[in-house]
Parts: C-alpha cells; structure tokens; sequence
C-alpha cells in the first residue's frame, strides 16, 4: 500500500509539474511576441528575450522539484494545527491506547460521518463503563467512611457507649468522596499528560473546567426547579459551603494567574506543587469551619448526632455534648442535639401508624416495615445517590429489594442481641448441676407440710449427689418449723428430686417469718444459682395485714394489662375484701391508663391478690409519667359476704386486759404502711433499646457494599425492576438497559467486594480500572474531534465534561428531592470543583514541571483557550454563588426550590450561564472572539 501511495502521488507530482511548465512556456512566449514587436529592441531585443527564458528553466525545474515533493510529503508537515479536517485529510495520531482509525487521506465524507457516529456511540458506552466502575469505587468510599466505633461517655450521672463515626463528614466529603465522584475527571488529567511525554494538553483540563461549570449551573438548575412549589431545601454546614465555595472560585483564579501573570506561557515546579497543596489547605480550613475553631478559644472535644443516630465528632459548642471526662454530661438544648430524638420519634410515629394500618400483623413485621420506611426516607451520602442513579441508568433497580432484606437482617440481629444481653447476666454452667427450681415458697402456718423441689440440668450421664440442710431466718427451728437435713441422689438420665419440710402450727399471733434451704456438697456436679430456696410463713390466727409490698413500681407501657400486688401478712384466717381506686399524677386516665375502682377479695387463708391495671400503650421513646393507686380499709367479710360488725368486738376488746387486747387488735384486719402505691410509667426498655439500635442501623448507605463475589455476579446478571416496590417484575425497558450494559456489570464484577480488607482493596483496584478505563475515553474523545474538525478544548467542555457528569446530575436530582437540606444535592458542588482542579491539574502539572525541570526544560503551557475558558467560568461562577446565597433570605427560604416563579427564574437563570459560557469558549477556541 506504501509503494502504491508514493507511484500515486509521482504521478500527480509529474502532472502538475508538465501543467506549470507549459503556463510559463506560453506566458514567455507572450513576452518575446512582444518584445519583438517593440521598435526599440529590434533583433537584438528578441535575444534577449531568448536568453531570458532561456535563464528561466533552472528555477523552472527548481519549482517544479518543490511541487513533487509538497505533493509526496506527510500531511503533518503541512496542515493546519492538530484536528483540523481540510480537503478530506485528517490529522489524528495514534493515542496512548487506542491508534487512530486509518486511512487518513481522501477520507470520503460518508466514511467521516460513519467515523465520528462510532466515535461518538462509543463515548457513550464508555461513559456508561466509568460510571459502572466508579460506582464500585464509591461503594468502597462508603464503606471506608462510615466506619465506626463505640465510645463509653455518661450521661445524667450513668455510663452510656455510644457509636461515634470514626471520619469527620467534611474530611470524608471533601477527600474521599470527592475523589470519587470527580475520579475520571483527574485520572483523565494525569493519563492525557503522561500519553503526551509530559507536555500540556487541553482534553484534561479542558474536561475539569467543563466538568465545575456543567455541576455548578446545571445541576444546581435541575436542582432547584425539581422541588415541589413553595418547599425549600437550605444547605445545613453553610460555614462550610462559603469555604468551599471561595476555593472553588479562587481555584480558577489561580489557574488564570499562573497561565497569564506570574509566569506566562510556563508552569514552574512550584506553581504546580503550590497547586496541589491548596488541596489539604481546602481540607484543613473546610474543618475549621466545620468545627469553629477559630471562634471559640476553649474547646471540649464533643460529638454530634446525626439524623441517623451516630455520633459524629464536631466542635464542642454545636451539637450534643460528649465529653470523654467522667462528670461531663450531655447538653441536648440545642438543634443539633435533639436529631436524634428527631429520629426517634420519626421511627415511632412510623411505628405507631403501621401499627394503626395492620393490626393483623406481628409486631415483628411492623417493626421490619417501620425500620424500612426510615432507611428509605432516612439521610443519605452522596455516594448511595450516585450507585442509585447508576443502577437506575443501567437496568440495576433501585435498592428496595437491599433495603428489605437489610431490615429483616438487622431486626434480628437487634432482637438476637438484646436478648443475648438479657440474659447473659446469668452464667449457666456448662457442665452438669443441680439448683432449686423454684428458689422462693410461701405456705400458710396451717399447712402441714410442703415439698422442695430440686432439678439436674446439663450432662444427665453418671450419678449425682447433693446435700440439703435448713436454716433459720426469723423463724426457728422447732418452734415454727421442724429442721431437716439429707441428701438427694440423682440417677443416671434423672432431672427432678423433691423432699418435704415440716411447719409447726400454734395459737399464737405471730408476725410473718421465714427460714431458708440451701444445698451443699455435691458429687457428680456442680450447684447453680440459686442455691438457697426461701420459706416465709404466713400466720393463719388472725385476719392480718393488707399493703402493698413497695411504695415505687415502674412498669413499661408495653405492659398491657399490670398485675399490682397487694400482700395480706400477719395472718390469713378469714375472708376480707379491701377497696382500691387510682388516681392521676402526671399520667391521665384515658390516655396513659385505664382508671380502675373497686375491691379485692382475700379467701380464707389466701395471701396475696393482683389489682388489674390496663396501660395504654403509646409508643413513646421516653416517657416517664406518673399515676397512683390507693388501698382502703379491710373489711372482715361474713358468710353472707357482708362485712362483719366491727362495734361487738370494740365492746368485747374493751373489757380484756391490756395485753390480750393488744394481741386481739393485732388479729383484726387492718392496712398496713404502704397503702398507697405510685406507679411510674417508662417506655418498654425492650422497645427503647431496639429503637436506639435500629435507629443508630438505619443507614441505607452502608447497602451499596457488598460481601462477596457471588453476591456481585448475582446482581451483576439480575435485571431487576425500576420501583419502589421489591416485589415488582422488571419493564422491557430495565431488560434492554441490563443487556446493554451487561459486559460492563460483568467486568467490574470482578473487583474485589467491599467487605474484603474494609473496601480498601476494592477502592485500590477500583481506582484502577478507572484509569484504564479513563484513558480509553482520551482516545476516543480525541479522535472523535479529529475526525469532526472539533478542537479537544471543544470537545472536552462540551462532550467529556458531560458525559462523566450524567450520573452526578441524576444523583443529585433525587438527593435534592428525597434529603431534608441541600447539602448531598448541591453542597457538595464547590467543594468537589475545588478538588478537581488541586488534583487533576495540581498533580499532572507538578509531574509534568519536575520532568522538564530534570531535562533543563520548561514546560510549556499555551494559555489559548484555558484561560480564557477559567476567566469565563471564575466570573459566573462568583454570580451564582451570590444568588444561592441571596436566596437564603425570608422572601425564598433556601438555595433550592421555592415560590413557582422565583424557582424557575433562578433555574432558567443558572442554565443560562452554561450556555453562555459553551458559546463564548467555543467561538473563542475558533478565533472568532478573541481571547488570550
């Protein structure tokens, strides 16, 4: 093909050099016709004229000599600057992964078209594989900036461990977070200079500048119009949203100065470095702000909770205060402080309407359907509005399905948890042991005799022995109980042995006593709690004591129905009924409790009574409300269940001596101290701990990790539905999208997952596949403008810019619409915009500088289109801060949303900007304005 081209091009060579010599023979024949015409020269006139053409042949052949060989010479020795299309010649070289698309001569316009529509489709399948790929970068992110880790602190005086996010969040969004949803922008930056030895190019830089205007006026446009009229979404840590927003503009600032002013047409070694290094001075004031330390001179270091329930450390004055000191308590007075509790009660209230809407339902399911709708509504990061939006695009689904199964996950894991708490404090030996079962016997003074029971429980193999003794309390052997002692011999495969004991009755009146059993010296095993089994002795002589046998209960309000305990001592002979009623404290009947009245009736010999007590339950995170309930005087009861005339027995009392008396006083019914009771309604301990726990679990970011390889490559090949609904079958068009973009879901399924090494090995190999991936992109963006004749300045604002910025536009939309505050949606904006260019051109530049400063080089960087391009955006971009932040007033409310007209003003206004800014740096990349 080579020998073909060079014959070609002698063949029109030769044509146009016989061309040429034939126009200059007639233009010199012309002349000597006329010289010999003219009267003055004569014959000697025309040989001179023969001699001169005759001197002319040599520059002829010269002439013609050039002519063959600018027609033989490569076309990049002659044409216009690179990508440029004249006369069908394209000027596209081979990149630094991909070659260029040859021929490059006489291309036929068809064959252009052809090109530039596989270029052009190929960009955008590209541009599907990075976001795909940076998704799993984002993941790893995620799960490296959502670690956390529990902190013991005290508060009101008791010891609390609370889960305290490990990454400050402004560190993490403005390093980590940044870096990931900008990583093709910067990789692309540094791989176009490498590719290029080390001299500037304008895709990556071009792509950064596009890349800020297309997130600061577009997206935020989409943004604010997307808000329902009249609501408003405020940017919360605005300290922070200033900060990041003066770097943001000062960033292009500065890539204006040292283009232009400080040393133009050069980039020095310590411009470059002195670039990178605003990136951690972002970082460092960023967190300044965000902790206020150079407002206040003291400082405790405290925590803030956030809206999920994890405690995440702040500056000491703007959130609840945790210090890690001992006598320091929580300040919960404030906004901040009370988002937990803002969390609580949302959880609740979502509870307590499931509740309302399924009452067939168990209080499980409701619970896994309340901690559902909180993950769902809950806050978010930017990386989980990123994945969404990809899965989305990509035939993927949303997370409703994940969200599901993460609640069912973490429901039992809560309920496994509290329950291994509570009943953790008591050890069960593992080996074989006897205990008594029950450890507490109550039994009249008339009875007999009764049986204690004892029970073997672990390894039932082999004999048991074990001792049993009695020993005195109040009561003493002998005189109330007869004293026994023995052992209990436990065959093989035995679980039960029982043994009677003696008490003693009399006449006399005697308070309640009690003795004790305890066992001892076992062979075989081990003795387990309890050991020791109580025996209280009721006196059955007299009519005895009612009372309640504590002055304070609390009792949850998940109770249900109370049984409080009313206690007949001193005596059990005789029916007595005592009345009862209750009585409002700071519990109201009807809305905490049931109002209860009436009376309680002790049999004969009976000891004891419950008064039902109905609690309405409210589920209330913290309630501690008050009530009580009140015993009346006893009354001895008849046979006709009437009460027994109490004015005979004054009489009869009267004339017995003194002692005697006292002692028949004694034996009359009668209340006892603690005839009035109070009961302190406190939330379900149970309820309380889960909600503390469910709360501090209901990040559905934490969803877009994954555990393993075989759960990535399940959802790599599962087209699932785009709704809210997990059981929902998916569309024809979430199968054509999952098709579509099947080999990409394939291929970085293979990245390790993110609960290996703590995702940062998925986020290691993640960033470089986003490299590869990125460098592809270069070339085929590159020659994708050489063969349109479109300028890779061009090229990069208009097409890459936008290409790696669909998914953030998507992210951010639903952020604005689904988050409470703006910061996820556009507060985030500045900050990555300032990122972008202290790491993409900051790194590439510095490498690029130390090359050529190692080669007593310069490096060279052609201000052109750039700085132009920075100049455009540095002054829109200072607008439209200025608007988001006039917008904060009363007559708007907010950066996002608003009134109808003022929002869709501000939207129109915002994408105008872009616009304006794409027009006037394309018309000054072609010379039609004149720029730097």
């Amino acid at each position: 093909m080579t020998l073909i081209k060079l014959h070609q091009r002698y063949v029109r060579g030769r044509t146009d050099l016989r061309r040429l010599l034939k126009a200059l023979r007639e233009r010199g024949a012309g002349r000597v016709s006329t010289l010999s015409r003219a009267p003055a020269f004569g014959s000697a006139g025309r040989a001179h004229g023969s001699r001169q053409v005759k001197g002319m042949r040599p520059a002829l052949v010269a002439l013609a000599a050039c002519c063959v060989v600018a027609r033989a010479e490569l076309p990049s020795a002659r044409l216009a600057e690179r990508n440029t299309t004249a006369h069908h010649v394209l000027q596209c070289s081979d990149g630094l992964v991909l070659p260029a698309w040859r021929p490059l001569e006489d291309v036929p316009t068809l064959d252009i078209t052809i090109r530039g529509l596989a270029y052009f489709f190929a960009l955008l399948y590209l541009f599907i594989g990075v976001s795909i790929v940076s998704d799993r970068f984002m993941a790893a992110i995620e799960v490296i900036t959502s670690r956390e880790k529990e902190v013991r602190v005290r508060r009101n005086g008791s010891d609390q461990i609370i889960v305290v996010r490990v990454w400050n969040e402004t560190v993490a969004n403005l390093t980590l977070m940044a870096l990931g949803s900008s990583a093709p922008e910067i990789l692309l930056s540094v791989i176009e200079i490498a590719g290029k030895n080390f001299e500037a190019g304008d895709l990556g830089p071009g792509t950064i500048v596009g890349s800020a205007a297309y997130n600061l006026f577009v997206i935020i446009a989409i943004c604010v119009a997307v808000i329902p009229d009249g609501e408003v979404r405020k940017i919360k840590h605005l300290r922070v949203f200033i900060v990041t927003a003066t770097w943001s503009v000062f960033a292009y600032v500065w890539l204006y100065l040292i283009l232009a002013v400080i040393s133009p047409r050069e980039v020095e070694v310590w411009e470059g470095a002195i670039t990178f290094l605003f990136f951690p001075a972002t970082v460092i004031t960023a967190y300044i702000a965000d902790r206020r330390l150079l407002v206040y001179k003291y400082l405790k270091k405290g925590y803030r909770v956030n809206e999920r329930g994890v405690i995440v450390e702040v500056e000491g004055d703007g959130s609840v205060e945790m210090a890690l000191k001992p006598g320091d308590d929580f300040a919960s007075d404030d906004e901040e402080g009370r988002e937990l509790e803002k969390s609580r009660k949302e959880y609740v209230a979502v509870l307590r309407d499931l509740r309302r809407q399924h009452p067939d339902e168990d209080l499980e399911t409701v619970e896994r359907m309340a901690l559902e709708t909180l993950m769902a509504r809950g806050p978010k990061s930017r990386a989980f509005y990123r994945v969404a939006a990809t899965r989305k695009m990509t035939g993927g689904g949303d997370f409703s399905r994940k969200i599901s199964e993460r609640a069912q996950s973490d429901l039992s894991e809560v309920k496994a948890e509290l329950q291994q708490r509570e009943t953790g404090s008591v050890m069960e030996p593992k080996g074989p042991h006897v205990k008594f079962d029950p450890e507490h016997y109550t039994v009249m003074e008339n009875c007999g005799s009764f049986e204690v029971r004892v029970i073997r429980a672990g390894d039932l193999n082999g004999e048991v022995t074990v001792q049993y003794a009695t020993e005195n309390g109040t009561a003493e052997a002998g005189s109330d109980y007869v004293p026994i002692q023995g052992s209990l011999v436990f065959a093989q495969g035995e679980t039960e042995k029982t043994f009677r004991v003696e008490v003693i009755d009399d006449e006399v009146f005697e308070e309640d006593e009690h003795f004790y059993v305890r066992l001892s010296s076992p062979k075989g095993a081990v003795i387990a709690s309890p050991s020791t089994a109580t025996v209280v002795i009721l006196d059955d002589d007299h009519s005895g004591v009612f009372s309640f046998p504590q002055r304070d209960f609390e009792l949850t309000e998940s109770v249900g129905t109370y049984e409080l305990r009313v206690v007949r001592t001193a005596g059990a002979r005789g029916k007595v009924r005592v009345p009862f009623w209750t009585e409002d404290g700071t519990a109201k009947s009807g809305a905490q409790y049931e109002a209860a009245q009436g009376f309680i009736v002790f049999e004969n010999n009976e000891a004891e009574k419950f008064i039902p007590l109905h609690i309405i339950e409210e589920d209330s995170y913290e309630k501690d409300v008050l009530f009580y309930v009140n015993l009346g005087e006893p009354e001895l009861l008849g046979d006709d269940e009437n009460p027994v005339s109490t004015g005979n027995d004054s009489n009869h009392l009267a004339t017995l001596p003194e002692d005697e008396a006292v002692v028949a006083m004694m034996g009359l019914p009668r209340s006892g101290e603690i005839t009035r009771a109070q009961l302190r309604i406190k939330e379900s301990k149970e309820f309380k701990n889960t909600v503390d726990k469910l709360v501090q679990r209901a990040n559905a970011s934490i969803i877009i990790g994954t555990s393993s390889w075989k759960e990535q490559f399940t959802e790599a090949l599962t087209a699932s539905a785009d709704s809210d609904d997990p059981e929902a079958s998916p569309s024809w068009s979430d199968y054509v999208l999952h098709v579509v973009t099947l080999f990409w879901k394939i291929l970085f399924a293979l990245i390790p997952p993110t609960d290996i090494g703590g995702g940062y090995l998925c986020f290691v190999v993640s960033i470089i596949c986003i490299g590869l991936v990125t460098a592809v992109i270069g070339d085929v963006a590159s020659h994708f403008g050489c063969t349109l004749g479109i300028k890779d300045s061009v090229t990069a604002i208009v097409f890459v810019a936008l290409g790696t910025s669909i998914p953030d536009t998507f992210a951010s939309k639903v952020a604005a619409i689904q988050d409470k505050y703006a910061d996820a949606s556009v507060g985030n904006v500045t900050g990555s915009n300032a990122v972008n260019v202290f790491l993409g051109i900051g790194v590439a530049w510095t490498v690029a500088a130390v090359v050529h400063w190692s080669k007593d080089e310069k490096f060279i960087v052609e201000p052109g289109n750039l700085a132009f391009s920075v100049t455009m955006f540095c002054s829109e971009a200072a607008l439209a801060v200025l608007v988001l932040v006039l917008r904060r007033r009363k007559s708007v409310g907010g950066e996002l949303g608003g009134p109808r007209t003022i929002k869709l003003l501000t939207s129109m206004f915002f994408f105008s900007l872009w616009i304006f800014y794409l027009t006037v740096s394309t018309l000054e990349a072609y010379g039609v304005i004149k720029g730097f």
